[in-house]
């Protein structure tokens, strides 16, 4: 049993940690009790070592069947709750979408996933989410639909701007994936000049993974960008399965006072060459009148 002494400076201690602002050490969240992971096979027990997420494959139109366990180990029943998540997670379909799992038990729940008919050869991912108790899980699954894959991209948009700030430019461009698998494109840029290059840029990977059909736009950072010169910049995007594409853009880079001294210049020499014109047509109008006065 234990003693009043300790019992009154485990109290104090904690009205001290109260008064100095210091937050009591908030008690471990409970487990959940059960735990959900894709079905082994011959009677043996879940091993997320062997076996850590669902792999299902199979062609457009097709109906994949697996199983899920659920393994209760707590002294009393748990309801849980099924689902599937992400883009294909509207093609799962448990057999039961809410199953009691009695105490110290395993429940393996069938599923299925039907490819759709129009669906794009390629890898997918979801995962099917089990919730109860306030406690929720995720088992991941990858789905391969197989059939012939095509890789396609195109580049698009691209145009240089110029950079506030700091100076330089920026080349700004759209990455658009025109074929039926996910890819992630390689980037080479080149820019040449009246006196020759001024930028090369070997291939490289982009930090971005570009769904079919879907557009994004990247830009890309050129802080030395020369100050006075007309360029032409070539961009090449790459990926895996052949995709090649090609794009350039034309930047001229002047500074503001040569801008400014060039308008200046164009404005004068429109103001001049309306001058002369004002006077020509005078003179002709008066050579016309004293014409008329002889006569």
């Amino acid at each position: 049993m234990p003693s009043r002494t300790g019992a009154a400076l485990r109290a104090g201690a904690a009205a001290a940690a109260l008064l100095l602002g210091v937050p009591a050490t908030p008690a471990a969240a409970a487990a959940p009790g059960w735990s959900a992971a894709p079905a082994p096979g011959a009677g043996s027990a879940p091993d997320a070592a062997g076996r850590p997420y669902f792999y299902l494959e199979g062609r457009p139109g097709t109906v994949l069947k697996d199983k899920l366990s659920v393994t209760n180990e707590d002294k009393r029943a748990h309801t849980l709750r099924l689902r599937g998540q992400g883009a294909e997670g509207t093609w799962i379909a448990f057999s039961a979408r809410t199953v009691k799992v009695p105490a110290r038990t395993r429940a393996d729940v069938p599923f299925t996933v039907t490819v759709q008919p129009d669906a794009a050869p390629g890898d997918r991912s979801g995962a099917l989410v089990v919730t109860g108790g306030g406690h929720r899980s995720e088992v991941r699954m990858h789905l391969r639909i197989s059939g012939a894959t095509l890789s396609a991209l195109s580049v698009e948009d691209v145009r240089v701007v110029r950079a506030g700030g700091g100076g330089g430019a920026a080349i700004r461009y759209a990455v658009v994936n025109r074929g039926n698998t996910a890819l992630t494109p390689r980037l080479a840029v080149r820019a040449d000049g009246l006196f020759g290059a001024v930028l090369r840029r070997d291939a490289r990977t982009l930090p971005v993974q570009v769904p079919p059909g879907k557009r994004v736009r990247l830009t890309e950072r050129w802080p030395d960008a020369p100050a006075l010169d007309a360029v032409d910049v070539r961009l090449t995007v790459t990926a895996r399965g052949g995709a090649h594409a090609v794009a350039s853009a034309k930047y001229t880079a002047a500074p503001g006072w040569l801008l400014a001294a060039a308008a200046a210049t164009a404005l004068g020499a429109a103001g001049g060459g309306g001058a002369w014109l004002f006077r020509r047509r005078n003179r002709s109008r008066m050579a016309s009148t004293e014409s008329g006065a002889r006569a």
